[in-house]
């Protein structure tokens, strides 16, 4: 056999096994979802995240057909069931509601069994948290720009809370480093509760966190906010300046949710799972109980899986060269 006659019969032999798969891939699609699926979620029932995917999954439900059951799998910062995400068939049938630390930070925080762009396929963008820089009122500051002159007059006196190494809040707190020229110190804890137990207290007196379950101590005087780390002020409370307007421009910080599947699922349960997610966003009820959650809802235009894995994309350029530099390793 002649070579042209090789690379023809290899061209025809691509072009079946393509159009085979699309027909596989069509027939699969027609048939899904043809049982419940599992929606993991990689913390602790109760919390802000476990509620978003509950509210999610009783929506989805109706668009898909199928019960959606939120399985919530802790520990070691949400790579447990990311783990098993990405062991799991890419049949539709198990995806997961994870975020900017599961999907992003782990990997340079803990040494992963798996590769947070290369596991997995995005499939939609989910309302995200917006962070607060808080503090006890017993510091003196009464706006940011005072705040960043009181620390760096006193970096000995400052305490940041976080929720752990690697973590949101604490990367918040070493871009804040990076960005005014001053060291402080990091005090880790296992979740947000204690850490706000002993802000409350003044065991410890700083913290860069996620805006809903802070806000109320804000509105009721019990601690200080000073800025919104974002491009815009938030719904929930719009009083809060932006760091843009109250004087540290640029410092944007927030985990974004997302649900994602398994690597190699097919394009078509991809965008029905995708469809599903966006019309339960588009619902005026979800909406309202997104922002009661003190949550910001993604624009319409970011809810495509190719918007979800740009914006990985962007945030891994941000996040893990800052990491690396504050010393930051796997685990």
């Amino acid at each position: 056999m002649s070579n042209m006659s090789r690379l023809s019969l290899a061209v025809v032999s691509a072009i079946v096994l393509a159009c085979n798969w699309t027909a596989s891939e069509r027939a699969a699609a027609q048939d899904y979802p043809a049982r419940p699926i599992t929606m993991i979620v990689p913390y602790p029932a109760g919390g802000v995240t476990d509620s978003l995917a509950r509210l999610l999954a009783e929506r989805m439900k109706s668009s898909l057909g199928q019960t959606i059951i939120v399985e919530n799998v802790g520990g070691a910062g949400g790579s447990i069931a990311t783990g098993r995400l990405a062991r799991s068939a890419p049949d539709g049938y198990t995806i997961e509601l994870g975020n900017a630390e599961t999907h992003v930070l782990n990997a340079v925080a803990q040494a992963l069994p798996y590769d947070v762009v290369n596991d997995f396929e995005p499939v939609a963008l989910l309302p995200s948290y917006t962070f607060l820089l808080v503090t006890t009122n017993a510091v003196p500051a009464k706006n940011l720009n005072e705040l960043i002159a009181w620390i760096k007059a006193n970096p000995d006196k400052v305490s940041q809370g976080t929720v752990g190494s690697g973590t949101v809040q604490h990367l918040c707190g070493v871009f804040m480093q990076d960005r005014i020229g001053v060291k402080w110190q990091f005090v880790p804890y296992r979740g947000g509760t204690p850490a706000m137990q002993d802000l409350l207290s003044g065991q410890i007196n700083f913290m860069c966190t996620a805006s809903g379950s802070f806000l109320p101590l804000v509105r009721n005087g019990q601690i200080r906010a000073y800025a919104v780390t974002a491009k815009v002020r938030i719904e929930s409370d719009p009083n809060i300046p932006t760091v843009d307007e109250a004087g540290l421009p640029g410092l944007y910080v927030s985990v974004w949710n997302a649900f994602w599947a398994p690597k190699g699922m097919p394009k078509p349960i991809l965008t029905k799972l995708n469809a599903a997610a966006v019309e339960a966003l588009s619902d005026p009820a979800i909406r309202k109980r997104v922002l009661d959650m003190g949550l910001d809802m993604p624009p319409a235009d970011q809810r495509t899986p190719a918007a979800l894995a740009a914006l990985q994309k962007a945030e891994i350029a941000k996040w893990w060269p800052l990491a690396k530099a504050a010393g930051i390793k796997p685990q």
